[in-house]
């Protein structure tokens, strides 16, 4: 009992840096985004095909292998975890490689061929990933375990902004030749500095060796098998059940509004306060820094600690985790970022505390709660202006939090065997993430500005108010399955 338990702990130590890694990368959209937009000379809609590009992946990358499954049998079954995720790690360090000749040739289409790629390895390694966390350990505590990795996910979504923004837009900007848009004029940044193709090349083969190194290193560890979950089944027998068919939908709802308000934010906050990107990044770090804490605090609140240290251990995270982020934008602005321009967050962080204590560690009521608090800052955003609208928009990424984790948990709870399979339905109604931020880019167009285009998410977290409050709820059905 104490070896299998330490090779859990391993093999979710080993998981946790993928977790980690493919939040970083993704969250490097936000940057490219502006970075592109200049490059190319984009308006909004044409700038969210990035988003477009990578997130379309997801939905084709699962759907081929949803009816692999469907028609042969599960395919992770055959190849098991660990050789899904080399397949996926080595798929996305190619697609890295991509950037350097897109970058050196400035084609568009090619970094949107990269991204694509990029995305098909993540598509894999999500398949494979989620559900093995889920199932390292007792069923009841599978959102917590989901959460804490997912809140390493949070940690690369956190970082990458100030890291990430910090190279393309300034160190490696200032090497290699400045670049020059279509137009002939030079693309600098909106204070002025030069940007070059090596600002986006370098990163990204760093990232290349990165994901090789973590293909060596999953090829060399000891990963515990689940035969019970991984026996072959044709058919799409995953679909007879309604949470797992409601939750897809939430997904698809969940990342679609969570990547538009994180891909808009920089333009965004240029628009509405004149942030330069340099200035911007740092705010868009709390963002997704919301979702780190509130991953870490759902951690907690969803494990069996008892009630009153779960509280105290919870409150010491938020406090920590906060003043965390606010140390790596500090350090990485030469100690020149005031403690008084983020005050506002605890506001935020002290509403997202009663949250989960309203939510009593229960997934559904949890995600329905976070949904409702989350209407409500966007209605305030629509209605104000200035650092209060950017601050509403700022504290939806800590309501954001546990969405993936409960509504992933909840959508495949009692699949048994069709668990993979309906992991493969679920990443693949991340196509939200694709739909949703290109739709909003072309009602920003339209409205000359993203501000009053942020009514659009309200629908989507509307739908999560239900899945939380009845939707998860499971009612398995016949249909008619795939042969």
């Amino acid at each position: 009992m104490a070896t299998q338990k330490q090779n859990y702990t391993s093999a979710l130590i080993v998981l946790t840096s993928l977790f980690f890694m493919w939040g970083f990368i993704t969250c490097m959209n936000d940057i490219l985004i502006p970075f592109f937009k200049k490059m190319f000379d984009l308006d909004r809609f044409q700038s969210m095909m990035v988003q477009f590009a990578f997130f379309t992946a997801y939905f084709i990358g699962s759907l081929i292998y949803f009816i692999i499954s469907a028609r042969r049998g599960d395919p992770i079954s055959k190849i098991g975890y660990k050789n899904g995720i080399i397949w996926g790690l080595s798929i996305s360090a190619f697609a890295c490689l991509m950037f350097y000749p897109a970058a050196e040739l400035q084609v568009f289409g090619l970094f949107l061929a990269a991204l694509f790629i990029l995305a098909l390895g993540f598509t894999l390694l999500q398949i494979a990933a989620n559900p093995y966390v889920a199932l390292l350990g007792p069923a009841e505590t599978a959102s917590s375990r989901l959460n804490l990795s997912q809140a390493f996910n949070s940690l690369g979504t956190t970082i990458a902004p100030i890291i990430g923004g910090y190279l393309v837009f300034h160190y490696f900007a200032r090497m290699g030749t400045p670049l020059i848009n279509p137009e002939g004029i030079p693309v600098v940044t909106a204070t002025g500095e030069p940007l070059s193709a090596l600002g986006i090349q370098l990163p990204y083969l760093i990232f290349a060796v990165i994901f090789i190194a973590l293909a060596i290193l999953i090829k060399y560890t000891n990963l515990p098998q689940f035969t019970s979950s991984l026996n072959s089944e044709k058919g799409a027998g995953a679909l007879r059940h309604s949470n797992l068919l409601l939750g897809g939908i939430a997904i698809f709802m969940y990342v679609g509004a969570e990547v538009t308000i994180g891909s808009s934010f920089i333009n965004y906050a240029f628009e509405i306060l004149a942030y330069p990107e340099m200035e911007a990044k740092n705010f868009l770090a709390f963002y997704w820094g919301g979702a780190m804490i509130g991953r870490f605090l759902g951690a907690i609140s969803l494990s069996h600690i008892e009630k009153f240290k779960k509280y105290l251990y919870m409150l010491a995270t938020s406090i920590l985790t906060f003043f965390l982020i606010y140390g790596i934008i500090y350090i990485e602005s030469g100690y020149a970022f005031e403690f008084k321009r983020i005050t506002p967050f605890l506001i935020f962080l002290a509403l997202n505390y009663i949250g989960f204590i309203i939510g009593r560690s229960l997934p559904g009521r949890t995600l329905a709660i976070f949904a409702v608090i989350v209407i409500g800052l966007l209605t305030t955003t629509l209605v104000s202006n200035g650092l209060v609208a950017l601050w509403t928009i700022i504290g939806i990424g800590l309501f954001n939090s546990i969405m993936w984790s409960n509504i992933f948990t909840l959508a495949i709870k009692d699949l048994e065997k069709n668990t993979a399979q309906g992991s493969s339905f679920l990443v693949m109604m991340i196509l939200g993430g694709a739909i949703i931020p290109v739709l909003q880019g072309a009602v920003a167009d339209s409205l000359h500005g993203y501000h009053l285009s942020y009514f659009i998410p309200i629908f989507c977290y509307a739908y999560l108010v239900f899945y939380g409050w009845k939707g998860y709820v499971s009612r398995k059905r016949e249909l008619l399955l795939l042969r």
